[in-house]
C-alpha cells in the first residue's frame, strides 16, 4: 500500500519501493554538461520562502493558473491513473490531479526543492488529499520506479531543466508503457516573444521537441488549448 505524504530524500531512495537510481545513469549524468547553468539557483536555496512563489505561481495573471481548468482536461486524467507532477512548485496541479485521479490514483509531486514539498504536504493534510506522495529530487533525475506513471505533467519547467537528456531518460523509465508526456512551456519567437521570455526561456518548441523525442518519446500532438497565448501544450508517448 502506498503511503500517503511519505517524503522521500537521501538514504531513502534506496530503501524505497517508488523510487531507484541506477548506476548506469548516475554515470550518465556525471558526464552531461549543464544547458544552462544557475537557472535554478532561487529554486535551490534551503531558506526559499514559499509565500513568496505563491504570489508569483497562484495568481490570476499567470495563465498557467488562469487557464489551469482547461489545461487539466487536456491531459486527460482519469480516474485510478498515476500522475506525476514534475516540477510541482507549490502544487497547484498536484492538488488538481490529486482530485482527478481519485481514491483509487495516485500522484507523485517532485521538486528539487524541501520547502515546496513541505507546503504541498501540509495543504494536502488540510484539504484530505490522501494520494499524494512528494518526491525530493536532484537536478538530473525525477528518481521514479520503473514503469510506474501513466501521466507525466511538466509545466513552465522544461526549460528548468539544467540536465535535460538525464532528466528525460529518467522520466522515460518512469512511464508506463504506452504512458504520456504533457510539456507546457513558452513560446519564444524572435520579435514576437517578451523580452522576459526571451532573456529567462534557453530555445523554442521545435528545440525543446527535438530533446525530448532524442530520448524514444514519440511526440503525439500539439493541443491548441483556449486561453493559452503565452505557452504551449506538447503531448508525448512512450512505445507500447
Amino acid at each position: 500500500m502506498k503511503s500517503p505524504f511519505h517524503f522521500q530524500s537521501g538514504a531513502l531512495f534506496a530503501a524505497t519501493c517508488v523510487l531507484f537510481i541506477a548506476a548506469p545513469l548516475t554515470l550518465l549524468i556525471a558526464q552531461e554538461e549543464s544547458v544552462n547553468p544557475g537557472i535554478n539557483e532561487k529554486f535551490l536555496d534551503p531558506e526559499l520562502k514559499v509565500s513568496e512563489w505563491l504570489a508569483r505561481f497562484e495568481v490570476e495573471s499567470r495563465e498557467v493558473f488562469h487557464e489551469k481548468d482547461a489545461i487539466l482536461k487536456a491531459c486527460g486524467i482519469q480516474p485510478g491513473m498515476t500522475v506525476a507532477d514534475v516540477g510541482a512548485g507549490t502544487g497547484l496541479y498536484t492538488r488538481l490531479f490529486s482530485n482527478a485521479t481519485g481514491e483509487d490514483g495516485w500522484v507523485y509531486a517532485v521538486e528539487i526543492n524541501a520547502r515546496f514539498l513541505e507546503h504541498i504536504q501540509a495543504r494536502a493534510k488540510e484539504e484530505g488529499q490522501h494520494n499524494i506522495t512528494t518526491v525530493l529530487c536532484p537536478q538530473d533525475s525525477v528518481t521514479l520506479a520503473p514503469d510506474s506513471v501513466d501521466v507525466a505533467f511538466v509545466c513552465d519547467v522544461y526549460h528548468h531543466f539544467e540536465f535535460p537528456a538525464s532528466t528525460m531518460k529518467s522520466l522515460f523509465r518512469a512511464l508506463k508503457p504506452g504512458g504520456t508526456v504533457v510539456v507546457v512551456d513558452f513560446e519564444r519567437i524572435e520579435g514576437v516573444s517578451s523580452d522576459w521570455i526571451l532573456n529567462h526561456v534557453r530555445a523554442g518548441k521545435e528545440v525543446f521537441k527535438s530533446e525530448i523525442e532524442s530520448v524514444g518519446l514519440e511526440f503525439v500532438e500539439e493541443v491548441k488549448v483556449d486561453g493559452l497565448k503565452e505557452n504551449y501544450f506538447l503531448r508525448f508517448k512512450k512505445p507500447e
